[in-house]
């Protein structure tokens, strides 16, 4: 089964909040709520994907010193497996805009059970109630 390396973010904002994106119509899981991210391009670490990543779906800045390991993901789905390293940041630069067509929302902790997630995503929910 072929190996996945995807790295994701708790962006926390100055009230607690964390932010999810909505997967888009025309992806597969879309409509499903998730952490910001993306794939591990190949000579990349997790932590400058996610730097990529957020500048190019939400046109922020942050910078890898400003990502704390969380926890990580390891979901089987029917065609690839996914690893996914979540990481907490707090400080970046810019208002986070959806520039790839999704929704966005700033989730109060108590309320991150209320939006449906990919499989992957379910489980970092807890530990960030826990943590937050």
């Amino acid at each position: 089964m072929k190996l996945v390396l995807v790295s994701a973010v708790a962006l926390i904002d100055a009230d607690g909040r964390v932010l999810l994106a909505q997967r888009p119509e025309g992806k597969s899981l879309a409509g499903l709520w998730e952490f910001p991210g993306g794939k591990v391009e190949p000579g990349e670490t997790p932590e400058a994907a996610l730097v990529r990543e957020l500048h190019e779906e939400l046109g922020i800045e942050t910078w890898s010193s400003c990502l704390a390991p969380l926890t990580f993901a390891s979901h089987s789905y029917s065609d690839f497996h996914l690893l996914m390293p979540v990481f907490a940041c707090r400080k970046w630069a810019g208002i986070p805009v959806a520039r790839e067509g999704q929704a966005l929302r700033w989730v109060a902790k108590a309320q991150l059970r209320d939006y449906p997630m990919p499989p992957a995503d379910v489980p970092i929910v807890a530990i960030l109630r826990e943590w937050l």
